[in-house]
């Protein structure tokens, strides 16, 4: 797992992004959340943990939850 902070929430777009603790900035899409995280009630600033996965645009979060 990495660990990181959510840096920005697309809401919207249902898609933000997150900034691991090694500096790197993953995307992320409401649909790898883990409960009990909520992309409605999801703002920048909170501590979550992740998978890195890999996919056609490049490094992106997968099961994403609360650290």
């Amino acid at each position: 797992m990495t660990a990181g902070t959510v840096k920005k929430v697309v809401s919207d777009r249902g898609f933000g992004f997150i900034t691991a603790e090694d500096g790197k900035e993953y995307f992320f899409h409401r649909n790898e959340l883990t409960p009990p995280l909520d992309f409605d009630r999801l703002a920048g600033g909170e501590r979550v943990e992740f998978e890195v996965q890999a996919s056609p645009k490049g490094p992106r979060a997968a099961q994403v939850r609360t650290a």
